[in-house]
């Protein structure tokens, strides 16, 4: 005999009803293959032979069915949604067209308008973040200005268009430097966080499109702000964007398949985060003491408080600190509103269904990142595991998100517990993505700060 572990709150309709999820998941079941599938497969396959038949000996066997795969899992996507066609097609055009200006000279990067302002690799990511910048504030904007909310929408996927262009530039710029120096641009820090943040927003456009809401943008970018704030730091600080060698370890296939899958894990693990803390503020909507509000105001603190360790040999940076304060003043400004934020939000069933699709997609590829780093290792060191710090921790949020979906499953844990466990989540989940390469020196600390 079962128990359910869920807060018991009454469904809001605002947006969403079930008939809607039915005539969604009919539209998406039902659509046949069209024109421009058949184009987007063909122009795919086409530059997958061009990079075949040009440069076979740039490749290993693994990497050109690496290759091949990625033709197939593109096309499947475009399919299932059309959205991802347009963004592969102008981020794709963006980098031919920048990898043509460079003219096989790194030089030019610095020497041609285009390049310089927009199209170079350093150019795309910093505008990529300005754009998801200027996304947050569109949505917050929308809460209180509805008829603005598009504009949210509209940033995110510039943001997403320049920042993949930018990947794909920053490989080739690799190339164009030194030879040996060009890789698959997700080695390091700097390279990582960007993929983070085009992941989380990625699937959180997928949702919103989904559910016909906007009103979790507000929400979900924050979280991919506080990446971009990282980003700029590291940029800027630490001079992370110069592109450098890979480390033997790192020099293999199973890069290309390991970090992509990890980090489809952190982004929907973050995403659901988020969408947790929307539920907390939507189920406090009534709340008038401060003192029930006392746990989320812990649970952001903790998550804020971790930026700390971006600090030099133990010394609290003045930037952090800075950092800290703001975050703590937004969360208690989000809470002072949570009446009117909690009107915008859909209904706790979207909320909870939301929450629950992107720790079950997260923890899928989670656990698949973690099989093929256990390959990777044995490739690279002989074994599968070590008890490395990194993949103790990895141990730790892989546990984690598996009680959560056990006790949804087994015990229907739904509801506040499921939302503060999420958002808890995101902590232990960001001290295993970066506190463990600072504080815990091992095997996988290729992130040092």
């Amino acid at each position: 005999m079962s128990s359910t572990i869920q807060t018991k709150v009454p469904l809001n309709s605002d947006k969403w009803t079930v008939q809607k999820k039915i005539k969604l998941k009919e539209k998406t079941s039902s659509r046949g293959i069209t024109l421009w599938d058949i184009a987007f497969f063909l122009l795919l396959a086409a530059g997958a032979a061009y990079l075949l038949m040009y440069w076979p000996d740039s490749m290993n066997i693994y990497e050109k069915w690496i290759l091949v795969g990625m033709v197939i899992v593109l096309s499947a996507l475009g399919w299932y949604w059309p959205a991802i066609r347009k963004v592969a097609l102008i981020s794709g055009s963006m980098a031919l067209l920048a990898i043509g200006m460079y003219d096989g000279n790194i030089a030019n990067g610095d020497q041609k308008f285009w390049l310089k302002y927009l199209l170079s690799s350093q150019s795309s990511i910093l505008w990529m973040s300005a754009m998801f910048i200027i996304a947050t504030v569109s949505y917050w904007l929308g809460y209180f200005v509805e008829r603005l909310s598009w504009m949210g929408s509209l940033f995110t996927w510039l943001g997403i268009g320049l920042g993949f262009s930018g990947l794909l530039v920053r490989w080739r710029e690799g190339h164009l430097i030194a030879y040996e120096l060009g890789h698959i641009p997700v080695s390091n820090l700097y390279e990582v966080f960007i993929l983070f943040a085009l992941i989380t927003t990625l699937f959180y456009l997928f949702y919103e499109r989904r559910y016909q809401t906007r009103s979790l943008g507000g929400f979900v970018m924050l979280v991919v702000s506080a990446a971009v704030i990282f980003l700029l730091w590291y940029t800027f600080e630490r001079d992370a964007a110069v592109i450098r060698p890979l480390n033997n370890a790192l020099d293999s296939w199973w890069m290309k398949l390991h970090v992509p899958a990890n980090f489809v894990g952190y982004g929907t693990f973050a995403l659901a985060a988020m969408v947790g803390f929307a539920y907390i503020v939507k189920h406090h909507e009534n709340t008038t003491s401060w003192k029930s509000l006392l746990p989320v105001l812990i649970v952001g603190a903790m998550l804020v408080a971790e930026v700390f360790i971006f600090g030099n040999r133990g010394k609290i940076s003045i930037f952090w600190l800075v950092y800290f304060a703001i975050s703590l003043v937004l969360v208690a400004g989000i809470l002072m509103i949570r009446k009117r934020l909690a009107r915008k939000l859909p209904s706790f069933e979207v909320l909870d269904d939301i929450m629950y699709k992107s720790i079950a997609v997260g923890f899928v590829f989670f656990t698949i990142a973690t099989v093929l780093g256990a390959f990777w290792a044995a490739d690279a060191w002989g074994t599968y595991w070590q008890w490395d710090p990194k993949e103790t921790w990895a141990l730790v949020v892989w546990l984690n998100y598996a009680t959560w979906l056990h006790l949804r499953f087994i015990k229907g844990m739904r509801g506040l517990v499921a939302a503060y466990w999420a958002l808890i989540g995101l902590v232990i989940t960001t001290f295993a993505f970066i506190g463990v390469n600072i504080f815990l020196s091992g095997l996988h600390s290729y992130g040092q700060l």
